[in-house]
């Protein structure tokens, strides 16, 4: 199949509307590659890094062939962490919003498993989940797969890397012999051959290298430290890189924690994700972030796993990256869609034949720029006023909230709101978070506390 039109695939006319309406006129390179050999029910290893596209590639076969009037567990996605359940749930669900009655179930630690159990009981087609909440549910025998079709390991090398390696093989065995198994993996490590061999029958490999134009869009720059003026270095980088959204990577929990108090210490406001959070923690977090709510986001590798983020200026490595692989990935989540962005490297001397491998790795050489003497004490009130505030409201999706009831109890008739205060609705399964102008924050509570959303009062809060 050689063109990379959706509407030229044998899809159904759902998937087609749906990606028409979400702007995919086209697919991506590991989807043209890997979505009709998944349709034709070939086992597939697909090779990509985090931004091209790969849930896309696995949902679509999947929601072609998902049989609607019987509600037995069809496909299981695994995850490495809980935010990427969370994500690759949520992209399911948007691409599977026509399929009136489908059910797609997040299956992952951090939360009650009874709710999970009772939604299992009523029949799930799709479950997205984490290795350990999924051997657990079925130990516990209420986890059927007998009918299962496909299995898609998501992000293979961090299951790996992670030690899920004797989790996976459990779940595997409890599966049917005749299925589909799909692994995708930002990086090829020998683990996810020896993975493959075990679990997949005579497997089509696709992989998508960096396309040279994303490296263009993406200016890397190294700042030389010496270790004792660290985090002093790191606030004149912020201030030299005025970002709306900024993502800096410690190596370690306890880093990010420090670097978090040191900052909100200022009077700025920014967030950690690591894990050590609980999962409302982490999706409260992420929220925020991707709402405007938090400019800084400071982050492990692990817990940051599968961040998706639109409009991310600008990616620092506070600590010097593991690996040539663990940079290109950290980097990828910047320069996006078309847009530009920064990344900045902290080095210390002993780091100098690590950043050769890594410019080796990347095919580009890292600038080496005087840091000059912005603000050398504090951040600017940049930082300081976010542009959007978090609203919480105690009703999501089980209430049958949609975004567009929300939006219209904002903006409905004699509000002083308008559709342009508004930004990001991320209705949840029992509570929904909207991002509304700092401005306007407290008049966007007093309206929904006084009035109601679809003729029912719920609690609304700011976060």
């Amino acid at each position: 199949m050689s063109s990379n039109l959706f509407s030229s695939y044998p899809l159904s006319d759902k998937i087609i509307k749906v990606v028409e309406e979400l702007g995919y006129k086209t697919m991506t390179s590991i989807q043209e590659k890997s979505v009709s050999p998944l349709l034709e029910g070939r086992d597939v290893i697909g090779q990509s890094k985090t931004g091209s596209g790969k849930t896309a590639a696995f949902t679509i076969p999947i929601l072609q062939k998902v049989d609607l009037s019987d509600r037995s567990l069809q496909a299981l996605i695994i995850c490495p962490t809980r935010e990427l359940t969370a994500q690759v749930a949520g992209e399911i669900r948007k691409l599977a919003r026509k399929f009136e009655g489908l059910q797609v179930l997040l299956l992952a630690g951090g939360q009650p498993a009874r709710p999970q159990i009772e939604s299992l009981q009523s029949g799930v087609h799709i479950a997205v989940g984490t290795s350990g909440r999924i051997l657990d549910l079925l130990d516990r025998r209420v986890l059927d797969v007998r009918k299962l079709k496909t299995i898609v390991l998501d992000e293979a090398d961090k299951l790996l890397e992670m030690g899920f390696e004797e989790e996976i093989s459990a779940i595997m065995q409890a599966l049917p012999v005749k299925r589909q198994t799909v692994l995708f993996s930002a990086t090829f490590p020998p683990g996810i051959q020896s993975l493959s061999q075990r679990y997949q029958a005579n497997p089509l490999r696709v992989a998508v290298e960096d396309p040279t134009e994303t490296k263009l869009l993406i200016e890397e720059i190294a700042y030389e430290i010496e270790e004792d003026d660290k985090s002093q270095v790191l606030m004149r980088v912020l201030q030299q890189h005025l970002s709306k959204s900024s993502l800096i990577f410690c190596n370690q929990k306890l880093t990010v924690d420090e670097l978090v108090q040191k900052i909100t210490s200022i009077g700025v406001s920014c967030a950690a994700l690591h894990g050590d959070l609980e999962q409302r923690d982490r999706s409260l977090v992420m929220s925020m972030f991707r709402n405007g709510s938090y400019r800084i986001l400071v982050a492990t590798d692990v817990a940051a796993r599968g961040i998706d983020i639109d409009h991310l200026d600008l990616v620092v490595n506070y600590d010097f990256p593991y690996d040539a692989d663990v940079y290109i990935h950290r980097i990828g989540r910047t320069g996006r869609a078309g847009r530009k962005g920064v990344a900045v490297t902290l080095v210390k001397r002993t780091d100098d034949m690590k950043l050769f491998a890594i410019e080796a790795a990347r095919g580009t050489k890292l600038l080496k720029l005087p840091l000059g003497f912005k603000n050398q004490h504090g951040l600017s009130s940049f930082y300081r006023e976010a542009p959007m505030k978090t609203l919480w409201i105690s009703g999501g999706r089980k209430d049958k909230l949609r975004p567009g009831d929300i939006l219209g109890a904002l903006t409905g008739e004699g509000a002083s709101l308008e559709a342009i205060n508004i930004g990001k609705i991320d209705v949840q399964d029992k509570n929904t978070l909207v991002a509304v102008s700092s401005d306007l924050a407290e008049t966007a509570v007093e309206r929904l506390r006084s009035g109601k959303i679809k003729g029912r009062k719920f609690q609304v809060r700011l976060v």
